[in-house]
């Protein structure tokens, strides 16, 4: 399964300063970036076996560490699960990820490949 989240996703610095504006908005950031992320979910049958995911991240610079960037595979992750697609996001359900990096200013988006372990 392949998907594709257009623009970019916010990053850990976003996420924690949110938390620490006050104590509603990292909730309300966290669940409507889920929200945007479930609308490019296709619809997929439960995956039955673990899966390894791929994530890259497609910037339009260089501007923000690449460890920020790839926090957000925390709300993909758990976009998926509120989906149906993953039954769970913890050890029993993921076997890892991989993550690349890369720019195109005019097309930044997140491409996500799944892939069902044997």
């Amino acid at each position: 399964m392949r998907f594709e989240i257009p623009g970019t996703l916010p990053n850990l610095n976003t996420y924690t300063k949110e938390n620490r504006s006050n104590k509603y908005a990292g909730n309300n950031l966290k669940k409507d970036t889920e929200k945007l992320i479930s609308l490019y979910i296709p619809k997929y049958k439960p995956y039955e076996k673990p899966v390894t995911i791929e994530f890259h991240w497609v910037e339009p610079n260089k501007r923000r560490d690449l460890d920020n960037i790839a926090f957000a595979k925390k709300f993909i992750l758990d976009a998926l699960v509120k989906s149906g697609v993953l039954q769970g996001d913890g050890w029993r359900h993921v076997e890892g990820f991989t993550d690349k990096f890369s720019v195109d200013k005019k097309n930044p988006r997140v491409e996500v490949s799944i892939y069902e372990e044997d």
